[in-house]
């Protein structure tokens, strides 16, 4: 009876430290992404033209299971490019505020080096728009909301405890298009940036 006891509480002990241990994954991490790259801004009137990129991601994870979690923070894009329309050449630049909403993935590779795969969607809004003619600059052109979807892979390195360093790809496609503004005579169009590839860092802080 006694070992039986003794058994049962061996056991009970066991299954305490598993189920803490198992819940030590269900936390929260900070990942942060930064990269350039290029895209495509696409027009429905007027002729497309290429958009270099910068752009930073700051983002609180949860982690649902030890491989799996969900992430939504903040960003920030800078778009510059060249292009021509009616009115003549002119230099572009945009710069957007985005709120991405991810489910990322996290495979060990090895003991210090895990694999980062991620997917979601995002919406983002033109906060600073301008476009510089030869003889004039007009700004606020386009503007709004439109949303998108965006897919990557990172593969980070742990520096320090808690603490990784890595590199990151990432594609991005607007699914829906920015429409320029009624209250000018410039431009009259609708476009989205198709074909945004980014290269950068990412890094991960676990909490």
């Amino acid at each position: 009876m006694k070992i039986l006891k003794y058994a049962i509480l061996v056991i009970s002990i066991w299954t305490n430290n598993l189920t803490n241990a198992q819940i030590k994954h269900y936390d929260f991490n900070i990942l942060a992404f930064g990269g350039i790259g290029f895209g495509v801004m696409e027009n429905d009137n007027t002729p497309n033209y290429n958009m270099n990129s910068n752009s930073a991601e700051l983002l609180l994870k949860y982690r649902i299971t030890h491989k799996f979690g969900l992430a939504t923070g903040i960003g920030m894009t800078e778009l510059m490019g060249n292009g021509f329309n009616i009115n003549g050449n002119f230099h572009h630049e945009r710069k957007l505020l985005k709120i991405p909403l991810l489910a990322v993935f996290d495979y060990a590779i090895s003991e210090n080096i895990s694999m980062i795969p991620n997917f979601g969607l995002y919406t983002q809004y033109i906060f600073e728009d301008k476009y510089r003619f030869l003889n004039d600059s007009y700004k606020n052109i386009y503007g709004n909301w439109n949303f998108g979807a965006q897919l990557g892979v990172g593969l980070a390195f742990e520096l320090f405890t808690n603490f990784h360093f890595g590199f990151n790809y990432s594609l991005h496609y607007d699914l829906s298009k920015f429409s320029s503004n009624s209250n000018q005579l410039i431009i009259n169009d609708k476009q989205k940036l198709n074909k945004a590839n980014a290269i950068g860092i990412v890094l991960v802080m676990e909490l």
